[in-house]
């Protein structure tokens, strides 16, 4: 993990969220641990050998630009937002990360599916499981940090998808966690 290109990457978070307000002007003094750190906490749960990985509505870089940065696995960032998606372009130019970026509406995105897939902070997870579910392959895995009420989350994707979750620990808060969703299924389509 090169700490140094993610000190780098909070510094053109916080120069460029005084333009596009990429997080909120109370969050920059914590840059780091709120969202670099959460980013971070991913990590031990990638799966060895991942060829690429995919981030929906990456935002301004989180979990994927610094997924990207410390793992130096290859992330495909789907973000709808220009400018955010400028910046993101930016900030892999400026950084030489291993990110493509794409701007455009993750159901639109026009990208191979990825054995990994992740998001943070994008949408409650039955909404969540429906924009990953078209760009995840056959055997692959989603990483999901969620709040303290991700179990209220559970019941409503689970009217709508078959899958296996694990809730893994989070170390910089005991009631979130990340969820690991594998074997990902629609309710309505056969095994």
């Amino acid at each position: 993990m090169s700490e140094a290109k993610l000190r780098d990457f909070a510094a053109l978070v916080a120069r460029w969220s005084a333009k596009i307000n990429l997080v909120s002007k109370s969050d920059i003094p914590h840059l780091w641990e709120r969202h670099i750190q959460d980013s971070l906490a991913i990590v031990p749960y990638i799966p060895p050998n991942i060829p690429f990985a995919i981030d929906i509505g990456s935002g301004a870089g989180f979990p994927g630009m610094v997924l990207a940065i410390a793992t130096g696995i290859p992330f495909t960032l789907i973000e709808s937002d220009k400018r955010k998606a400028a910046f993101l372009m930016d900030a892999a130019r400026e950084l030489k990360a291993p990110v493509k970026v794409l701007a455009t509406r993750i159901e639109d995105a026009k990208t191979p599916p990825a054995m990994l897939l992740t998001a943070r902070a994008l949408a409650p997870l039955d909404k969540l499981l429906g924009l990953a579910a078209p760009l995840l392959a056959s055997g692959g895995i989603c990483l999901f940090p969620k709040g303290k009420n991700h179990e209220l989350e559970l019941a409503p994707a689970s009217a709508l998808w078959h899958m296996e979750v694990e809730r893994c620990k989070n170390p910089l808060d005991d009631q979130a966690c990340i969820l690991k969703v594998s074997n990902l299924r629609h309710v309505g389509l056969p095994s």
